[in-house]
């Protein structure tokens, strides 16, 4: 590289890292959920990406929570152990079957191996899941599912102490139940948006596999109020697996979520961008609220 080129380079990134001063002012000690969906995780390269995002995150002041998913994962799993899977209403049933290979993926493969990408990238991670201290206490959400959890009761404080040691939570949407011996697969985005609120959390992120919502015309729209989701959903423009996320958003905003944000997590730094820059990453969900960072 010739030094002309490599002096280019660097100003570049100063001048970035200068114009993004008054975003990382403005998230010192907030606190930002990010779900990190399983078709959002790609290979070990965007893993360490996400992590090293993650670090950065703490390292400038902010309180990230990951949650995350691992459909494929576990598909891949029950597949090699030959259980098959049955489906009401295009929803999988899980079984007691199921929801030991579920919490066995979760809670070990996927979980451990975002905690080991963080520290790798010089952070600080614990891996817990929702049965950790009761973190997330469920109930079933559909009887014909089977274990499949509705959150109820949430207890956050064992998050808010990691956060004063400077640990980044990392959890796996697995729950009890009201009898301790229930074990409840929750969807990654509902157990997201449930710890959100709870939070009080500044900012959700969720991480997925399509650029945001789009308006009838097939184009992102950036910024949403609660009454044009619920328009978009009633005339038919938010359909299918969107509706899911943009209800996720909605109870996390209801529940004093300052925006929830629905961002292409396979874009590279998406949750950089969505946080430290002026026009963000994604679709972003809140009452009302400038993108610009105020004094407050």
């Amino acid at each position: 590289m010739k030094t002309q080129d490599m002096d280019r380079d660097w100003l570049t990134t100063a001048r970035t890292l200068q114009k993004a001063l008054p975003y990382m002012q403005r998230y010192s000690g907030a606190i930002v959920v990010v779900k990190f969906g399983g078709n959002a995780m790609g290979g070990v390269e965007a893993m360490a990406d996400f992590a090293r995002d993650i670090v950065l995150m703490r390292q400038v002041g902010v309180n990230p929570v990951v949650v995350h998913g691992g459909g494929p994962m576990i598909n891949e799993m029950l597949g090699k152990l030959g259980i098959e899977s049955h489906f009401v209403n295009g929803k999988r049933v899980t079984d007691q079957a199921t929801v030991e290979v579920v919490e066995m993926v979760l809670t070990g493969l996927v979980n451990k191996r975002i905690v080991q990408a963080i520290m790798d990238e010089g952070g600080r991670a614990v891996g817990l899941s929702g049965k950790d201290d009761d973190l997330m206490v469920c109930e079933a959400d559909d009887p014909q599912l089977g274990f499949v959890g509705r959150p109820i009761e949430m207890n956050v404080q064992v998050l808010r102490d990691l956060f004063k040691a400077g640990i980044i939570p990392v959890i796996a949407p697995v729950a009890t139940g009201m009898d301790p011996n229930e074990t409840f697969n929750v969807n990654g985005d509902t157990a997201a948006g449930a710890i959100a609120g709870a939070l009080k959390a500044d900012r959700l992120l969720l991480l997925t596999d399509v650029p945001g919502v789009k308006d009838a015309d097939g184009n992102v729209v950036t910024q949403l109020s609660p009454e044009q989701v619920r328009a978009m959903i009633d005339d038919g423009t938010i359909s299918g697996g969107m509706i899911p996320k943009v209800e996720t958003a909605l109870q996390a905003v209801e529940k004093g979520v300052r925006a929830a944000v629905i961002i292409n997590g396979k874009l590279p730094n998406a949750a950089l961008l969505e946080l430290f820059t002026e026009h963000g990453a994604g679709s972003i969900i809140r009452a009302s609220e400038p993108r610009v960072p105020t004094s407050e």
